[in-house]
């Protein structure tokens, strides 16, 4: 069994995270800034003009109607018959509209947000989003948001009469959800606060001892006794008294100051699209594998149908069903003690191992104790 195309390359992406390199990365790329987090906004609409493509359903007919009596736009149809609106548009949808504030982001910024269909509308393309109030965790208004949906997919459909044949429909992205580019107001800040008694601390976004001891060494190289390791995640800053005055400039140069970052050993790997991906600390110790595999093949064979004697029928030619099975050898292959995963993967490939193949050997060489990396497993 030859290797295929994909399992060459597969094995190509994986040798490439092996080879190690000590090029630096900034610390602003590996790290966050403690009070500085952002707030999820949320907000209930109502996206009008939509083109035949909206819903119909009484919530949304209601929703509706409520709307134009807040603006006090009443009928004594309204009035009277509240329980069942008279409203059966197909030009509106019920949305739920969500952004995300940043803590640092004043009044009269804008924000991009995001609208999605909450009702049976099947499409928002067209639609205008009503003026819509965004709320935080704590029930304050901090945006309001409107203006123009923009969805980046389209819908087809047919809708067949008495006799036709059945609805046929063709469908690209999401046509349900959108977005407005700056579409939101801030109308109320909520402000990071990262500087306590005279100190910021840095958050690892991927929490390591080692890396949290690198930062802490190139920051004090540039800023003598100023760091400290709090935990694998934390590193605290005491900041010099005459940067107190010049605190984004302080965090800028600290920010740009690179690190060698070490991550732990982990390998991901994703049934459902065969992709494996391995870091560049995974060793292997002494284990044999095999590798074999059973193919079956189905093929149809020609057979003579005689007819009887003195039937006056003919001969004729009728295909008969051939199942194969064939197992092919595996090959046993003994891999070596603290191989790296770039020898890994040439180990495989000279087995023709696939991709599914490999993901199954990675599963069991943990069981054994084989391979020296957390194996994270991903369904989709």
């Amino acid at each position: 069994m030859k290797p295929t195309f994909r399992t060459m390359l597969m094995l190509l992406v994986a040798f490439a995270f092996s080879a190690k390199t000590d090029a630096g990365v900034r610390i602003k790329d590996i790290t966050d800034l403690d009070g500085a987090r952002g707030n999820q906004l949320v907000g209930f609409g109502l996206v009008v003009g939509l083109d035949g493509t909206g819903s119909k359903s009484g919530f949304t007919q209601q929703v509706a109607a409520d709307m134009m009596q807040r603006f006090f736009v009443t009928t004594r149809t309204i009035a009277l018959e509240r329980g069942d609106s008279p409203f059966k548009s197909g030009n509106i949808s019920a949305v739920i509209v969500t952004a995300e504030l940043g803590p640092f982001q004043r009044k009269g910024s804008r924000l991009d947000v995001t609208v999605s269909v909450l009702d049976d509308s099947t499409s928002l393309r067209g639609g205008q989003l009503f003026l819509t109030p965004l709320k935080g965790a704590d029930n304050v208004v901090y945006a309001v948001a409107q203006g123009q949906v923009l969805v980046g997919g389209f819908s087809f459909g047919v809708n067949p009469g008495g006799g036709a044949p059945a609805t046929a429909s063709v469908q690209k992205n999401h046509p349900t959800v959108g977005r407005i580019p700056s579409g939101a107001i801030i109308e109320g800040e909520a402000r990071g606060k990262i500087l306590c008694n005279g100190q910021i601390r840095l958050l690892l976004r991927d929490e390591d001892y080692q890396t949290s001891r690198a930062i802490v060494d190139v920051i004090n190289k540039r800023y003598p006794n100023s760091a400290i390791p709090v935990d694998s995640q934390t590193v605290q800053i005491f900041v010099p008294l005459d940067m107190l005055a010049s605190l984004v400039p302080f965090i800028a140069d600290i920010g740009v100051l690179e690190v060698n970052p070490d991550t732990i050993a982990r390998v991901v790997v994703n049934e459902r699209t065969g992709t494996v991906i391995a870091g560049e600390n995974v060793r292997i110790s002494s284990v044999a594998l095999t590798h074999g595999n059973i193919s079956v093949s189905s093929s149809n064979e020609p057979i003579a149908s005689q007819p009887l004697p003195f039937s006056k029928g003919k001969t004729v030619v009728l295909p008969r069903a051939k199942v194969g099975v064939t197992e092919e050898a595996g090959a046993v292959r003994v891999l070596e003690k603290t191989m790296t995963i770039g020898e890994f993967a040439r180990a495989l490939n000279a087995l023709g191992a696939t991709p599914g193949d490999l993901i199954i050997i990675l599963q069991h060489m943990e069981k054994v104790g084989a391979l020296h990396a957390k194996l994270v497993v991903m369904g989709s």
